[in-house]
């Protein structure tokens, strides 16, 4: 398959296939035939995103004085991306080193120039995600950290939706059910759990929390979603390579942010290490290591996936919030969690899994005969064709998934 098109190695005529519906097969069958090695990865990169997400909201909180940031979260933002980009180029040498003889060398100027243009898309989900990192500062001002991180749940349902629509991803009722189950495991951790009084932007604190939380589910999700596209459309190239054009743009758009605020504050803050103490270092480590691992998951596993992990994070955050800064556990909260744990199990149950379809579904025929012809020779042109196509068999390179077996 070239461009999203098949050739019929009978009729000669092209099969065109949705590029989203194409990657979603793919995925459907790498799925269904998952190795020993793919669970244990899977298994690794859940418990390690539980561990960074977990820490990341406690991290924030012990980066704060006074209840404020002394440091700017832009500044924070460019340099995690700045540490990505150094792991990638580090990953990329090591890997470039580790190439057979014969390979095309992956850091030839051709090839990263082939690279660069292939994986533009990437350019979109590295902007929501220097919109989304802003967020996470942001939400912290309002709420505490298990909160944070029960409300960052939300984004599982919109990522549900936008997989329906982007990528053509096919869910059954139960896991329907699943993520209305996960809805309500976090309504009732929030019950009476907003705090009253009025925010520096002179609006009811309620009424601000509830706009930002809209922005910090959806930006990250629309992010999370573009990400797992653009990764997957492009399977064949190095994750190390396409790390590195996604935390490219992403340093390119915090930096100019920097610059933006600079040029509205003036000169003195540019300054992009001023305000920061050990726990900020901490937390740039964290937030680079967390986006390395996402895209581990978003390239090999699933969008989904990663966003239940982080949920898990959430007792996690919550015991841990508690027993270093004294937040108390209500009784909503340890209720929500046994919710979210019962979606978690429905969600991913084998009886919730979509049935596999006989086939992939209709494919548009387009004709690539171009000429005039007679009306005899259409005819028989027309009957061969019929007796062709009652015997054809689609080949395995027609049936090749993107994703390795």
């Amino acid at each position: 398959m070239k461009n999203g098109m098949a050739e019929c190695s009978v009729c000669r005529s092209k099969l065109v296939s949705s590029p989203s519906k194409a990657v979603s097969r793919a995925y459907d069958r790498h799925r269904s035939k998952v190795s020993s090695k793919t669970r244990v990865l899977n298994v690794l990169l859940v418990v390690g995103d539980c561990i960074l997400v977990g820490l990341q909201p406690i991290l924030v909180y012990m980066s704060k004085v006074d209840g404020k940031f002394k440091f700017s979260p832009v500044s924070v933002n460019f340099l995690t991306e700045a540490a990505k980009v150094l792991f990638a180029l580090v990953m990329l040498l090591i890997q470039a080193r580790n190439q057979k003889v014969g390979e095309k060398p992956i850091l030839s100027i051709s090839s990263f120039t082939q690279a660069a243009r292939n994986n533009v898309l990437l350019a979109v989900p590295a902007f929501l995600y220097a919109i989304n990192n802003y967020l996470k500062f942001i939400m912290q001002l309002y709420f505490d950290p298990a909160t944070v991180k029960m409300l960052s749940n939300l984004k599982v349902l919109v990522i549900a939706v936008l997989l329906k629509v982007v990528m053509k991803r096919r869910l059954s009722i139960i896991q329907w059910e699943a993520l209305g189950l996960l809805l309500i495991g976090i309504s009732v951790n929030q019950l009476q759990s907003l705090p009253a009084g009025a925010t520096s932007l002179s609006i009811p604190l309620a009424m601000s929390a509830y706009i930002y939380t809209g922005i910090f589910v959806t930006v990250p999700s629309m992010a999370s979603v573009f990400n797992e596209y653009a990764l997957k459309s492009q399977f064949d190239t190095s994750i190390y390579l396409q790390n590195l054009f996604l935390y490219g743009y992403g340093a390119i758009f915090n930096f100019l942010a920097i610059i933006g605020i600079a040029i509205f504050k003036g000169p003195g803050s540019f300054n992009i290490l001023e305000g920061h103490s050990k726990a900020t270092m901490l937390l740039i480590f964290n937030n680079a290591a967390q986006g390395i691992l996402s895209s581990f998951f978003f390239k090999y596993a699933d969008t989904i996936l990663k966003k239940y992990s982080s949920t898990v994070a959430t007792i996690f955050t919550g015991f841990a919030s508690a027993a270093l800064f004294g937040h108390r556990l209500t009784i909503n909260f340890m209720l929500g969690i046994s919710i979210v744990f019962i979606s978690m199990h429905q969600f991913f149950s084998p009886l919730a899994k979509v049935k596999d379809e006989g086939q992939d579904g209709p494919l548009e025929m387009q004709d690539v005969q171009k000429g005039h012809r007679t009306s005899d020779k259409s005819f028989i042109n027309m009957t061969a064709g019929a007796n062709d196509d009652a015997s054809h068999r689609v080949g395995l390179e027609e049936r090749k998934p993107l994703l390795p077996i």
